[in-house]
């Protein structure tokens, strides 16, 4: 790994900050994307001093603010040659509704919205990578949601863990999507579930305790890195094997139509 570039986001705690340690102790140049800069800088100080490798750069946006991810790819797409593997870590639960800078529902715009316009920012840069890794982090809480994004902004009662569990959904729906359209690039796309993980989300928002977090990185790094899956595409992986996501994941009609939606919300022109 030591010629890779790998952005993973949400690095300043939990799963994130564990794959890219896992990631930089292999030798990468990890850039560790946080909230903050305060909490960036402190991570990626972390992860230099953990992993013995200087190789690591904070790098700065809230997911709650389109403008920042815009500004965020920007220092990325000046900065960098070469984007090797794409990690979407970032996550939110909200028990109660909260609207994002841009008028979205939080969980949504953070775990979804933000996730579809970065990639779609830096996707020239990883295609020029290739061959190049888009990994999404979703959630087995998918397989119990539908999608409804008009509703989640409406004045009606609002379920967190609906919400929730709506947007790992459009994750997986995304990855999928993606890697049809991406098809022959040498980019590679695919999504997974961590499994239950003891982190600050899963004891908000559900009130539990979980595995450590090796273990929940154990398959975003085995997708960033390993040459056994260099070549699979468009799968849903659990405990580092392809898994059964949804029978939602198959319908092309629903993934194009969350494409569309998704590309509105972002303010990206439909392709």
């Amino acid at each position: 790994m030591r010629d890779k570039t790998i952005l993973v986001t949400g690095a300043t705690d939990g799963i994130g900050k564990q794959t890219a340690l896992e990631l930089a102790r292999m030798g990468a140049c990890v850039l560790a994307h946080g909230r903050s800069r305060a909490r960036a800088e402190e991570a990626a100080e972390d992860i230099r001093r953990a992993s013995a490798n200087d190789r690591v750069a904070p790098i700065v946006a809230d997911f709650a603010s389109l403008r920042q991810v815009r500004e965020m790819a920007g220092e990325i797409l000046a900065e960098y040659e070469r984007l090797d593997v794409l990690i979407h870590n970032a996550g939110v639960f909200m028990a109660e509704r909260r609207l994002s800078e841009d008028g979205i529902e939080m969980t949504l715009a953070v775990n979804h919205i933000a996730p579809f316009l970065l990639t779609h920012l830096l996707l020239d840069l990883v295609r020029r990578s290739a061959p190049a890794r888009i990994i999404i982090v979703s959630s087995t809480t998918h397989q119990n949601a539908r999608i409804d994004f008009e509703r989640l902004n409406d004045a009606g009662p609002f379920d967190g863990h609906e919400a929730y569990a709506m947007s790992k959904l459009a994750n997986i729906l995304f990855a999928f999507e993606l890697a049809e359209r991406l098809a022959g690039s040498q980019v590679t796309v695919n999504a997974l579930h961590p499994g239950v993980i003891d982190t600050r989300l899963l004891r908000s928002g559900y009130g539990a305790q979980g595995a450590g977090v090796e273990a929940g990185a154990a398959t975003p790094v085995y997708l960033a890195s390993s040459p056994d899956v260099a070549t699979i595409t468009g799968q849903y992986f659990a405990r580092q094997r392809i898994a059964t996501p949804s029978p939602l994941v198959h319908d092309r009609e629903l993934r194009r139509a969350v494409w569309e939606a998704s590309a509105r919300l972002a303010g990206i022109a439909l392709s």
